[in-house]
């Protein structure tokens, strides 16, 4: 059996307040659809056994409308082209307790045969048959505990097994992407008597046993993925072989790095257009970054940002990484206190993540009483050294 594996396509997240002028849709969001879509199309001409996402199918527990019907839509496709889909929920699109629905509840209600579309949700675990595989489905869970727990109940089969589950590996556990419900997955769990693992969670397409592999995420999900490796996995299950499928995403460019010792405001200003000239039309819709070396905070203050505005037009977003003469460590020009309402991006995360009306009112006051204590706090160390 030869099947696909890939993982979170996080479908309604939207970044970089650009706006589609024809559909009114932020930019990247909608950019993620078309991509998703375009993936699934070069996946049906692959003709796979079966394609298994490995988890955070959706961004949100309660997915945007337009993110329904694209999975909808590509569900569809794949039914059409006779290829059923093993999904389990992870930590983004997992119910967190047991009062709210499940995403999937809409998908497994969407008309199809239940020989096409097999998930695992609601923290249970489910074993599929399909051909001569067993496919060991474990979602996401509320408690570390569960994955044990729904381990010590799998029974094996006696041809080929393959596990498809969401979490960090153990081997991984320095790279936490310090996300809501992340769990570690230890070593037993992760066992050799499986012939193939399917992961989910960690964005980088990377081999953690000789059996396990993250497929990664189609898309870079933030700046700190600008290296890692994104697309698919086709898996032989009978020879074991495992290859990268490149599939269509929205590029993440690196300009390079400028050193800015001795520079003027102008001149830095220069270096980024023409990094960014020099890179010609694969900055085009693309997300870029560039890295300002040894740059003077009073410079950095200085740049002319409306002389980045045309360049800026050409890119989904341009990022201005800054490594600082008089502080060694990484900021994020875009991201400083003084360019980016912390309160606002604050109370819209909570509200993302769902929480009991009392839990959400809690966390809001107390979280924006201290953002604006250390807001106030940075602007007074600012002034002061002005």
């Amino acid at each position: 059996m030869k099947i696909v594996h890939i993982a979170d396509t996080h479908l309604g997240l939207s970044a970089f307040n650009r706006v589609d002028p024809e559909t009114g849709m932020n930019l990247r969001e909608q950019l993620i659809y078309e991509n998703f879509l375009a993936a699934v199309d070069r996946i049906v001409a692959m003709r796979p056994d079966a394609l298994v996402h490995a988890g955070d199918l959706f961004h949100q527990v309660k997915p945007k409308t337009r993110a329904y019907t694209t999975a909808l839509d590509a569900l569809s496709r794949l039914q059409d082209a006779g290829i059923p889909v093993l999904a389990v929920a992870g930590n983004h699109s997992m119910a967190k307790t047991r009062y709210t629905a499940s995403p999937f509840e809409v998908l497994e209600r969407g008309g199809y045969r239940a020989t096409d579309f097999y998930v695992a949700h609601h923290n249970r675990y489910r074993r599929v048959e399909l051909g001569d595989a067993v496919f060991h489905l474990i979602p996401n869970m509320l408690e570390a505990e569960g994955y044990r727990r729904a381990f010590n109940g799998i029974e094996f089969s006696c041809g080929t097994n393959v596990l498809v589950t969401h979490g960090l590996a153990s081997t991984l556990k320095d790279r936490r992407l310090h996300t809501v419900a992340e769990h570690e997955l230890d070593a037993t769990i992760l066992s050799d008597r499986f012939d193939y693992i399917a992961l989910g969670h960690f964005h980088g397409q990377t081999q953690v046993a000789d059996n396990a592999w993250y497929s990664g995420s189609l898309e870079h999900c933030n700046y700190g993925e600008i290296a890692e490796t994104k697309g698919g996995l086709a898996v032989d299950l009978a020879s074991g072989e495992v290859g990268h499928i490149d599939l269509p995403r929205t590029p993440m460019i690196s300009l390079g790095r400028i050193n800015c010792d001795g520079l003027s405001a102008r001149e830095v200003v220069d270096e980024v257009l023409a990094a960014a000239d020099g890179a010609g039309q694969k900055t085009a819709r693309a997300i870029c970054q560039v890295t300002l070396d040894g740059i003077r905070r009073e410079t950095l203050r200085a740049l002319d940002q409306k002389a980045l505005t045309e360049v800026r037009s050409r890119m989904l977003d341009l990022k201005l990484q800054v490594l600082a003469a008089d502080d060694p460590s990484r900021i994020f020009y875009e991201d400083s206190l003084v360019g980016l309402d912390y309160v606002a991006e604050f109370e819209r995360f909570v509200e993302k993540e769902h929480l009991a009306p009392g839990d959400e009112e809690y966390v809001k006051r107390t979280g924006m009483e201290v953002l604006r204590s250390v807001i106030a706090h940075h602007k007074e160390g600012e002034n002061a050294a002005e």
